[in-house]
């Protein structure tokens, strides 16, 4: 099940906290202004992401791109890594389904890690403003940077954490 909140509040609900302690810390500089994460996250260009490897296997993903309408989105889970991803500056529209209920579209792993899905209009909407952070399982389907009334710009920080004691 997703986890979605505050950094402080996702944090205590993990069952394994320690398998995110560096994915965690990083989403933490991330959020410090000024601080070189910081620094890096806001020279991304819009439109681009930048990958900065983090220990035990994770990566961050750093990303600046425009809020975009739900229809343009595309649903997805992962079977190899649980998402933290986590919005620094901007506001977005996430949503959220059990893959259970979705249709396969396209299967990319394990090259990619990412499976795609049909068009799904039942998920649950969130909304994500500076300091909200969601961690999502590989039951979790997700599509996430869409615009909330008008398109926005958005500079979020997704970390992959490998799947570890998660597994089965």
């Amino acid at each position: 099940m997703a986890l979605v909140g505050t950094l402080a509040n996702v944090r205590k609900q993990l069952a394994h906290p320690e398998h995110f302690a560096a994915s965690f810390a990083y989403v933490e500089e991330c959020f410090r202004s000024g601080s070189a994460a910081s620094r890096a996250l806001a020279a991304v260009a819009v439109g681009q992401t930048e990958r900065v490897d983090l220990a035990g296997g994770a990566f961050a993903l750093l990303q600046a791109y425009l809020t975009k309408p739900p229809h343009e989105g595309r649903w997805e889970t992962h079977r190899a890594h649980i998402d933290i991803q986590a919005v620094v500056t901007g506001e977005e529209l996430m949503e959220i389904a059990d893959r259970g209920r979705m249709v396969l579209d396209e299967d990319l792993t394990p090259a990619k890690d990412v499976i795609f899905y049909q068009p799904f209009e039942e998920g649950s909407v969130l909304r994500f403003g500076p300091g909200y952070t969601g961690v999502y399982f590989p039951t979790d389907a997700h599509r996430g940077s869409l615009v909330v009334k008008t398109p926005a710009l958005v500079r979020k920080v997704v970390i992959k954490v490998p799947v570890g004691p998660f597994a089965g």
